[in-house]
C-alpha cells in the first residue's frame, strides 16, 4: 500500500476519533458483535479532495427506518450517501459526503442492482448496460462502452463488473493493479478500496491489487459470496461460516479493532466495510463487529434480507420491505426516502 493511502487512512481515523471524542454518538441498536474495542462514543465523516461542504442534516449513531410506503429490493452503503433500488426498478439516493460530487443523483431508468462506491455509484440496469454517476476523476464512472453485464462493484475510485460470458472487465484507477483482473469465470466481484475480488464459477476466490494487510490473499476452499473492504476482505463458506482476512487493526493508538475477525455463527451474506463488517445470520438478523465509533456496528434488532457496510454507516432491507440504516447520519445518509 503506498504512503499516500496510509496517510489519508491514518488522517480519517484520527478525524473520526477527535470527532467522537467532541461529539457523542447515540445508539444504533443493539446485536451480536455489535460493540467495538474502539467505541469511542462519536463519529466524523470521511474526508475527501474537490467539491463543496454539505450541510449537517443528522448526527452519529443515528438508526433510521424507512416509511413503510416504500419498498426496496436492494441498498449499497457508500461514503456519506446511499443509494437503494425500489421494486419498480428506480434506483434512489440520499446523502451528500464531505465533498459533493452528485453521487447521490442516479440517473432515471430501470435498474437491476446498484452499487455505491465512496465517491462514485453505478447500477447495471435492464438492458444488461452499465451507468455510473459521481466522481470520475480516474475513470471510474466511465463503464465500458458496447458490453453488456450481469452485475458491478464499485470501489474506492474504481470499479469492476462480471460480464455476461462470466468474465470481468474493470476500469478506473489502477494504481495498486485492481483494475487488471484474474483470468476465468466469475459468478461475483467485489471492489474494495485499493484491492477486487471475485468468485470464480468454481467456487474458488481470485483477488488482485494491494495486497499490503494480506486483503488480496483469499484462503483455499470455495465460497458463496466475497466482500471487498478497505484493507479486509470476508466470504461466505457454502456451510454459512465467514472467513475474512487482511487488516485486522484499525491503528487509532494501540486499539484493536477486529473488522477480519471471522464470527461464530452461520450467515447469508457479508459485507466489508471501512475496518468494520456486517453479516446477515441464518435467522434473518444482523451482526457487526470491528470499529464502531459511530454506531454502524451496532444495528438495531429485527430481520433482514441483506446489509450494506458503508464508511461510517450502515443500512439493510428490513424483511418488511424497508430500509434500516445505522451509524454516522451527519449527511442523511441514514435517512432513505419515503417516497
Amino acid at each position: 500500500m503506498s504512503n499516500r493511502v496510509r496517510l489519508v487512512k491514518l488522517v480519517a481515523l484520527s478525524m473520526s476519533a477527535i470527532a467522537a471524542a467532541a461529539a457523542g454518538c447515540g445508539s444504533g441498536g443493539s446485536g451480536p458483535g455489535g460493540s467495538s474495542p474502539i467505541d469511542t462514543g462519536g463519529s466524523s465523516p470521511g474526508g475527501g479532495a474537490g467539491g463543496g461542504t454539505a450541510p449537517a442534516v443528522g448526527g452519529a449513531g443515528a438508526s433510521s427506518t424507512a416509511v413503510p410506503t416504500t419498498r426496496w429490493t436492494s441498498v449499497s452503503a457508500g461514503n456519506g450517501y446511499t443509494c437503494g433500488m425500489r421494486t419498480d426498478g428506480t434506483v434512489a439516493c440520499w446523502g451528500w459526503g464531505p465533498t459533493n460530487f452528485h453521487q447521490a443523483d442516479p440517473p432515471a431508468g430501470s435498474f437491476a442492482s446498484v452499487s455505491a462506491g465512496a465517491w462514485h455509484a453505478c447500477g447495471v440496469t435492464t438492458g444488461y448496460t452499465i451507468a455510473c454517476w459521481g466522481r470520475n476523476f480516474d475513470g471510474e464512472a466511465t463503464p465500458p462502452a458496447g458490453t453488456s453485464f450481469v452485475s458491478v462493484s464499485s470501489g474506492g475510485s474504481h470499479t469492476c463488473g462480471v460480464k455476461t460470458d462470466g468474465t470481468i472487465a474493470c476500469w478506473g484507477d489502477n494504481f495498486s493493479g485492481q483494475v487488471v483482473p484474474s483470468a476465468g469465470t466469475f459468478a461475483s466481484v467485489s471492489a474494495g478500496e485499493e484491492h477486487t475480488c471475485g468468485v470464480k464459477t468454481d467456487g474458488t476466490i481470485a483477488c488482485w491489487g494491494s495486497d499490503f494487510y494480506g486483503q488480496a490473499t483469499p484462503p483455499t476452499g470455495t465460497f458463496a459470496s466475497v466482500s471487498a473492504g478497505e484493507e479486509h476482505t470476508c466470504g461466505v463458506k457454502p456451510d454459512g461460516t465467514i472467513a475474512c482476512w487482511g487488516d485486522n487493526d484499525a491503528r487509532i493508538g494501540n486499539s484493536f479493532a477486529g473488522q477480519a475477525t471471522s464470527p461464530v455463527g452461520t450467515f447469508v451474506s457479508v459485507s466489508a466495510g471501512y475496518y468494520y463488517t456486517c453479516g446477515v445470520e441464518t435467522d434473518g438478523t444482523i451482526a457487526c463487529w470491528g470499529v464502531n465509533d459511530s454506531g454502524q456496528a451496532a444495528p438495531p434488532a429485527g430481520t433482514f434480507t441483506s446489509v450494506s457496510a458503508g464508511q461510517f454507516h450502515a443500512c439493510g432491507v428490513k424483511t418488511d420491505g424497508t430500509i434500516a440504516c445505522w451509524g454516522d447520519d451527519t449527511y442523511g445518509q441514514c435517512a432513505p426516502p419515503a417516497m
